[in-house]
C-alpha cells in the first residue's frame, strides 16, 4: 500500500478473517516498510549494518545544503528543495549517480538551467550516505531493487516467499517500484493489483501512468474485474466525473454508476486570484451564518497547506472564528526532530547529520 493508515486497516481486516496465528505471517505494509524491513535483514549484502538509519526529507535536505555550501555554490541557484527532487526523481527512474553524471543529455538540460554541478551534488550526496550507513526514502526502494538486480539467491528466496502478491492504488507506482514488483511477481505471476487509471494524480512525483495502462501487457493471461458502482457520491456528481474522464486519450472504459439519487447540481466558482477565491469564501460563510448555520456547521477543505494563508487573512479580517485541522505533524516539531537525533545517533553512531543537529542541543559552544 502507500499509506501506513491503509495497511493497518488491511492488516486488521486480514487478522479477523484468519486469525492472529495465521493472519501474522502476511507481510502487509507500504512499499517502504515492507523494503526497508528486507534490507535489513540482507543489509550485508549492500554494504551497510542492519541499523542502518533512515533519513526523513529534512535530513535529506540539510545533507545537500552542507554539499552546496562545501561546493561554494551559489544557493540562490541551487536551491536545496529542487536540489533534492532532481535527486528524487532521478533515483525513482533508477537513474544511479554514475549514469546521470555520464548521460549528456541529463547534463545539458542542467546546463542550461544554469545547473551544471548537479551531477556531482548528487554523486557527493550518495557517497555522505553510505559512509552515514544511511539511506533516504528513495534508497528503501532504489536499493531493493539492487538487492534483487545483483543478488539471484536473494530473488530467489523472496519470489518464493512471496507467492502471492496485491497492490493497492497501483496507479501511483513508479518506475522502480514497478521493477521491483515485476521482479518478484516473475516466478508465479500471482499478481492482483487495484487501481483506476483516471485517478491517477501524481505523476509529478513520479508515479507512471502506463505501470497500469500496461498491466495486459506484462500479464497476458490476466483478468478484469470492474467495481463500477459507488456508494457515495450522487448521480450529479458522476455523470460531472464521467464527461471529464471521456476526454482522456489513454483510459481503461468503464461507466460508474450510483443508486443514489440526482443530488444537487455543482456550483462552480472560476476566481481570478487567490485573494478573489478566498474573498468569495469569507462573503459565503458569513452568508451562512446570518442564515443560521453556525460557523462549525462550515468545513473548508483545500488542496495543499501553502493555500491557508490568504483564507486566514481573510478570515481574521472579517472576524470569523477558524480551527485548522491538521498543521505541523507531530515528528516534524523541532523538539521531537532533536529527540529522534540523539536516538538515532545512539543506534548508529556514524550518523554524522544527527550528530550535526544535536551537538549543541543545548547550547554547548561546541565549533563545527
Amino acid at each position: 500500500t502507500f499509506t501506513n493508515k491503509a495497511a493497518e486497516e488491511m492488516k486488521e481486516r486480514v487478522m479477523s478473517l484468519l486469525g492472529t496465528s495465521q493472519g501474522r505471517y502476511v507481510w502487509m505494509g507500504t512499499f517502504h516498510s515492507i523494503f526497508s524491513k528486507i534490507l535489513r535483514i540482507e543489509s550485508a549484502y549492500l554494504g551497510y549494518t542492519n541499523n542502518f538509519t533512515i533519513y526523513d526529507t529534512d535530513d535529506s535536505k540539510n545533507l545537500i545544503k552542507t554539499i552546496i555550501k562545501e561546493k561554494n555554490l551559489d544557493v540562490k541557484t541551487y536551491k536545496p528543495t529542487i536540489v533534492q527532487n532532481a535527486i528524487s526523481g532521478a533515483k525513482s527512474s533508477l537513474i544511479l549517480p554514475e549514469e546521470y553524471c555520464n548521460n549528456s543529455l541529463i547534463q545539458e538540460e542542467n546546463r542550461a538551467k544554469q545547473m551544471g554541478e548537479l551531477g556531482q551534488i548528487y554523486r557527493a550526496y550518495n557517497h555522505r550516505l553510505k559512509q552515514a550507513d544511511a539511506m533516504d526514502f528513495d534508497d528503501l526502494l532504489v536499493n531493493m531493487y539492487i538487492l534483487l538486480r545483483d543478488f539471484p539467491e536473494i530473488l530467489f528466496k523472496y519470489q518464493h516467499r512471496f507467492r502471492y502478491i496485491l497492490i493497492d492504488e497501483y496507479q501511483d507506482t513508479n518506475h522502480v517500484q514497478y521493477m521491483i514488483i515485476k521482479k518478484l511477481a516473475a516466478a508465479y505471476e500471482n499478481i492482483c493489483v487495484v487501481g483506476d487509471d483516471a485517478q491517477s494524480i501524481y505523476s509529478f512525483r513520479g508515479a507512471n501512468i502506463e505501470n497500469i495502462l500496461s498491466f495486459k501487457d506484462d500479464y497476458p493471461s490476466f483478468e478484469i474485474f470492474k467495481l463500477e458502482q459507488n456508494y457515495r457520491s450522487t448521480k450529479l456528481i458522476l455523470e460531472a466525473a464521467n464527461a471529464v474522464i471521456q476526454n482522456n486519450k489513454y483510459r481503461k472504459p468503464k461507466n460508474l454508476w450510483t443508486e443514489n439519487g440526482a443530488g444537487e447540481k455543482i456550483p462552480v466558482f472560476r476566481a481570478l486570484t487567490g485573494f478573489y477565491e478566498a474573498t468569495k469564501i469569507v462573503n459565503e460563510s458569513a452568508e451562512l451564518k446570518r442564515e443560521g448555520f453556525s460557523y462549525n456547521d462550515i468545513a473548508l477543505l483545500y488542496r495543499i497547506n501553502a493555500q491557508s494563508r490568504i483564507l486566514e487573512e481573510g478570515f481574521v479580517r472579517a472576524g470569523i472564528p477558524y480551527v485548522i485541522v491538521g498543521g505541523l505533524k507531530f515528528y516534524d516539531r523541532l523538539e521531537i526532530k532533536n529527540i529522534l537525533a540523539y536516538l538515532r545517533l545512539i543506534y548508529n553512531p556514524k550518523d554524522n547529520m544527527s550528530l550535526k543537529r544535536i551537538i549543541n542541543v543545548p547550547r554547548r559552544g561546541i565549533g563545527l
